[in-house]
């Protein structure tokens, strides 16, 4: 007997493309409302995933696809993050 190993699918936040988790940057807003970079992928509260390449978070600060995903506004420091870190590829 072997164990098959569960592939988690997500979707991207802006171009909508299913990708693995491993592939997609997390943004998670905590429990207490906080929003942070989830680098690890297991910070507890509610999160949004997006490509980790930087025409595609660009695009979703323009069109402001975390709000509409969270259905409330973030700070435009947690878009930032997202940038610095995938022009970095500081999420390796």
């Amino acid at each position: 007997m072997s164990a098959d190993k569960i592939i988690k699918i997500r979707r991207c936040v802006n171009c909508r493309k299913s990708f693995q988790k491993s592939e997609l940057l997390r943004v998670v807003r905590t429990p207490e409302g906080i929003f942070e970079v989830d680098f690890t992928g297991k910070t507890n509260g509610r999160g949004a995933y997006i490509c980790k390449n930087s025409t595609c978070v660009v695009n979703a600060k323009k069109r402001r696809q975390f709000d509409k995903s969270f259905k409330t506004k973030i700070p435009d420091e947690i878009y930032e993050k997202i940038i610095s870190a995938v022009d970095d590829k500081i999420y390796e």
